[in-house]
């Protein structure tokens, strides 16, 4: 890849809420806490990180015309990234609402997305989409796509890297029709499981195993604080995630791993290494209240140093 990397993103943009229990989190009843507000989705928040990362970058999502739409406007906008967005004025943006516990791990996730359902599969063919697609170098989009949209996309790229956000357990299914097209998928375990096809007991090479006879061929699965696991047509390896120096909130850790990870694969890095710059940019969002913290290139570097090397798995 060009060291001057272009990319394409197609997926979610939205409002993101996110509800914190100040106290011990007690279900089915009221909980005090604080709730903040603020414009996120899996591919909006990989692509941010792509960008701090020096890649150029384009977006194709979908939004209301609402003043929350207007909201998610301006912060593509101020993230530098070029808008090709479509905007229905007679409907509501979609939104995602997660409560989390006091420790920063989620509670719930609510989401609020008919409009992606609707609207993607027709934008997709929009000729300014075709025109993107031809003078990326890479795509990234999520599941956020219902199937047709991925596959219309897929096809689209004609042989370009397309790299993928697994979103949920519940979406990551619509990728199966396009697994065997994908560069490398992200996901957390519990979203491998479900596209395997197994159960919580699965072993790592089980694992591994479901999700290569699904059609993938590199995926990156992480699993909280514990080992980042990735393979290749090389083999599967491991990394394990540095302790947080503080744990403020996990919200957007995986997209920003996948983000740095993708940014370092267009700068020509291998995966192995470059899953390493992943776990690093997850590590500063961990760290932080936002869910894209504005880091600079020395603050990555020092997360980076932290990162430890991979292991290759037998």
């Amino acid at each position: 890849m060009v060291k001057s990397a272009k990319i394409l993103a197609v997926g979610g943009a939205h409002i993101d809420r996110r509800g914190q229990v100040s106290g011990l989190y007690v279900p089915a009843a009221s909980n005090p806490g604080t709730m903040r507000e603020d414009v996120g989705g899996g591919v909006f928040n990989a692509l941010r990180n792509t960008v701090l990362r020096g890649v150029s970058a384009s977006l194709l999502s979908m939004r209301g015309g609402d003043a929350a739409g207007d909201t998610v406007s301006r912060a593509i906008a101020k993230a530098g990234i070029a808008d090709l967005s479509a905007v229905f004025l007679d409907r509501t943006t979609p939104s995602y609402t997660a409560l989390i516990d006091r420790e920063g791990e989620l509670i719930v996730g609510f989401a609020d997305m008919a409009l992606y359902d609707l609207a993607f599969p027709k934008q997709i063919r929009r000729s300014k989409v075709r025109e993107a697609i031809a003078a990326a170098d890479a795509i990234l989009c999520d599941a956020n796509l219902p199937s047709a949209a991925l596959e219309r996309l897929v096809s689209l790229a004609a042989g370009k890297p397309v790299f993928a956000i697994a979103i949920s357990p519940a979406k990551i299914v619509r990728l199966k029709p396009v697994l065997g097209n994908l560069a490398v998928v992200f996901m957390n375990q519990r979203e491998a499981l479900a596209l395997a096809g197994l159960d919580g007991t699965a072993s790592q090479r089980g694992i591994v195993d479901g999700l290569r006879r699904s059609g993938l061929t590199s995926a990156v699965v992480t699993a909280g604080g514990g080992p980042v696991l990735g393979f290749d047509r090389d083999g599967m390896f491991a990394i394990m995630p540095p302790a947080p120096r503080k744990v403020v909130d996990v919200t957007g850790a995986g997209d920003a791993l996948a983000g740095a990870t993708v940014a370092a694969l267009l700068r020509g890095i291998p995966l192995r290494a470059a899953l390493r710059e992943g776990v690093a940019a997850a590590t500063l969002v961990i760290e932080s209240a936002d869910a894209v913290p504005d880091f600079t290139a020395a603050a990555f570097m020092e997360a980076l140093a932290l990162v430890p090397d991979v292991q290759e798995v037998a």
